[in-house]
């Protein structure tokens, strides 16, 4: 094992970048990254200066021996790396406007990963992971790629289906917010139970929950008389007791997209017409941060990153990749292929499932068979997914829009097409690899 790692991030002026610094810094004596590459496109090279400069600020506070590097340029930072890091945004924040307020307009559901919005960042995005593959395969064959850019979901089913790539981890930060929220719960610490997450990235259940061998999923499911768990980018919206009882796993927030979705629709549409669309107001929270990010003076992650929605990434990320260093065979909810591990599934998708890290990468639980009551909501989720992965590989937009209309979160095809058509429109410009002659 060599001394010290190189870890390339790619949409290093992110704002969730100082919580990756934060990440390494506090793992440093298990993690020795000896070089930090923060990369951006020409867009984001203000956001990169602002988010590198404090980097620097904070590894040095720290005094510890990790060099930060910021560039323009991918191929220079990939060569030789050991891991890359994914997080970046085709489009930056003015096209997830877009993705929520066009699908609006017309009285759909406009959000990050589902409907119009969902579509519409995967079209934009998985030619871009693409590209980084290539470049992977060229100059760091051996690295690992820690995939957090969004969708999630249809970004590692399009890696696993239209790849050669195999050294690939989807991750989320829904899974570790849960966890945290059972420890809190049942009052022990979170590193001593293993939720047993099985499903997609935004579409998975906790079929167990244990804590010294003993499976307490029934005590949390109680608690939901008297809490509940939401997160940061998605409406507070109370789980029913009696259905989550019936239900007998305990869903993500995001079911409450599925579960809720005319409640959620309703919110999404006044916020619309109130020019608070959660993009709109993540903009308004990141002018703030990188003001902050800008004070010379500011040498840790500020406190007010935590409301970017983006809690624990870097406990998520750093885990992950903490875990392959040391070949900890700990278990993590992660992304990845699955290959008989969900039998109600097809050998070679991406599913979201908790596995053991090794130095090889994840090796899931056996899942068998999903209980009834959930299988079908997983099944309707991934048939769209391999759709919209097959009509981004054939570039074929016809076949796209056919994916969004058959999506879990259209109740309606009536306004797709001008949606679609609208939406095409709108991101013309960064939509070029399906009008490649």
């Amino acid at each position: 094992m060599k001394q010290g790692i190189k870890i390339v991030t790619i949409g290093g002026g992110s704002s969730y970048t100082p919580e990756l610094i934060e990440g390494f810094i506090k793992r440093y004596d298990e993690l020795p990254v000896r070089e930090l590459w923060l990369v951006d496109i020409i867009e984001g090279k203000e956001k990169l200066e602002i988010v590198g400069a404090l980097a620097k600020r904070m590894v040095k506070e720290a005094k510890i021996p990790m060099e930060i590097y910021l560039t323009l340029d991918r191929r220079k930072a990939l060569k030789n790396a050991d891991y890359v890091t994914t997080q970046f945004r085709v489009g930056q924040l003015n096209a997830r406007i877009l993705d929520e307020r066009i699908p609006a307009k017309y009285g759909m559901l406009g959000q990050e990963t589902n409907g119009a919005g969902g579509v519409f960042k995967a079209l934009r995005t998985v030619p871009v992971i693409y590209d980084i593959i290539k470049d992977i395969l060229e100059l760091c064959e051996d690295a690992w790629l820690i995939n957090f850019t969004n969708p999630v979901g249809v970004v590692s089913e399009a890696v696993f289906r239209y790849t050669e790539f195999e050294r690939y981890i989807g991750v989320c930060n829904v899974p570790i917010n849960l966890q945290n929220h059972f420890a809190s719960v049942l009052n022990v610490k979170s590193k001593n139970i293993v939720p047993y997450f099985a499903g997609l990235n935004h579409m998975s259940y906790v079929l167990k929950l244990y804590h010294r061998g003993k499976n307490r999923l029934f005590e949390i499911i109680e608690n939901v008389k008297d809490k509940q768990i939401t997160m940061k980018n998605i409406d507070p919206l109370a789980w029913d007791y009696e259905f989550i009882k019936e239900l007998g796993v305990y869903p993500s927030p995001y079911h409450k997209y599925s579960y809720y979705f005319e409640d959620m629709l309703e919110k999404n549409l006044t916020q619309y017409k109130k020019g608070e669309t959660r993009a709109e107001i993540v903009k308004t929270i990141e002018k703030t941060l990188f003001d902050k990010y800008k004070d010379v003076n500011l040498k840790v992650k500020p406190k007010e990153l935590e409301e970017r929605g983006g809690a624990y990434y870097s406990d998520v990320a750093c885990n992950v990749i903490s875990s392959i260093y040391n070949d900890k065979r700990d278990y993590q909810a992660v992304n990845t292929i699955n290959n008989g591990y969900i039998t109600d599934l097809s050998d070679g998708c991406a599913i979201e499932i908790t596995s053991r890290i090794t130095k090889d990468g994840p090796v899931p639980v056996y899942i068998g068979k999903l209980p009834v009551q959930i299988r079908g909501k997983v099944q309707e989720m991934k048939a769209y997914e391999e759709l919209l992965v097959d009509a981004i590989y054939e570039k074929n937009l016809d076949k796209a829009l056919f994916a969004l209309q058959i999506s879990p979160y259209v109740k309606s095809i009536t306004n797709t097409k001008q949606v679609f058509d609208e939406l095409v429109i709108a991101h013309r410009q960064y939509l070029d690899y399906y009008f490649e002659v």
